[in-house]
């Protein structure tokens, strides 16, 4: 069954909240409760997630403008996968090396290398170029 989208409804949408390029933080606000009712809305229809799509990306746009976030470094993206995981370094200890070597990664003072960065995708099934610099 092929749902269709019916532009009246989308219109009455779109007079209750009107979209528009987000510039201040309360319309910041405004619009992430939008986003949020129709995210946990189990019933949303076809004119209400076109709504909240296009909410969305007024969403990202502005918290790229105002939120900006650095990349992550290798070592910074492993521990956040190492806490995350409830992963204690030691159980990395002859996965990728010995506790000297594990240490010194995690403490940032030696780089993974690629063989390890395959090791840690394969472990916690990411990427392996999230572990590489």
């Amino acid at each position: 069954m092929t749902l269709t989208f019916d532009r009246a409804i989308y219109t009455n949408l779109l007079s209750q909240f009107t979209p528009k390029v987000i510039e201040t933080e309360e319309e910041y606000e405004q619009t992430l409760a939008v986003v949020e009712s129709l995210a946990f809305n189990s019933d949303r229809t076809v004119e209400q997630t076109a709504l909240y799509k296009l909410l969305i990306l007024l969403v990202e746009a502005y918290e790229t403008e105002n939120y900006p976030m650095s990349e992550a470094s290798p070592i910074e993206v492993l521990n956040h996968i190492l806490e995350a995981s409830n992963t204690k370094p030691a159980d990395l200890v002859g996965l990728i090396g010995s506790s000297s070597v594990v240490a010194d990664i995690v403490n940032g003072t030696r780089a993974i290398n690629e063989a390890e960065a395959k090791i840690l995708s394969d472990r916690f099934n990411v990427s392996p170029n999230l572990f590489i610099g």
